[in-house]
């Protein structure tokens, strides 16, 4: 139900025990019934689905609704947000670890010299 971008992949994360039902890791072998709820891990996200139909093809795109529900938890779609979020942080992809130069400027940006606590005790003691 493109989950998975190939069969062999699927039967793979389902012998790596990432594909489960009612906590019970499931057999790529494995036949649903209409109405089964099955979750899947990808990463740090645990994707739940419920099937709704069944099928003997593969489908296009357009027709998977009509056959599997999603019904994660908004609490693994909020992790979801969070993991593209942070991939977004960082260095651009490809340039490479940071240079010595770098590693001076985030060391000197996190260091406590970088901030200077006595100003702000001073807007403290104004307030």
């Amino acid at each position: 139900m493109r989950i998975y971008k190939t069969r062999s992949i699927a039967a793979d994360a389902c012998k790596k025990g990432r594909v489960t039902m009612n906590g019970v890791e499931l057999k790529p072998s494995r036949t649903f019934k209409i109405g089964d709820k099955f979750s899947v891990r990808k990463g740090p996200i645990t994707f739940s689905f419920e099937v709704l139909q069944l099928s003997e093809n593969r489908l296009g795109a357009k027709l998977v609704p009509n056959f599997m529900r999603d019904i994660t938890s908004h609490d693994q779609l909020e992790l979801l947000e969070l993991a593209k979020l942070a991939g977004q942080t960082g260095r651009d992809r490809g340039t490479g670890r940071p240079t010595k130069k770098d590693r001076r400027e985030i060391e000197q940006f996190i260091s406590d010299e970088y901030y200077d606590f006595e100003d702000l005790d001073d807007i403290d003691d104004e307030e």
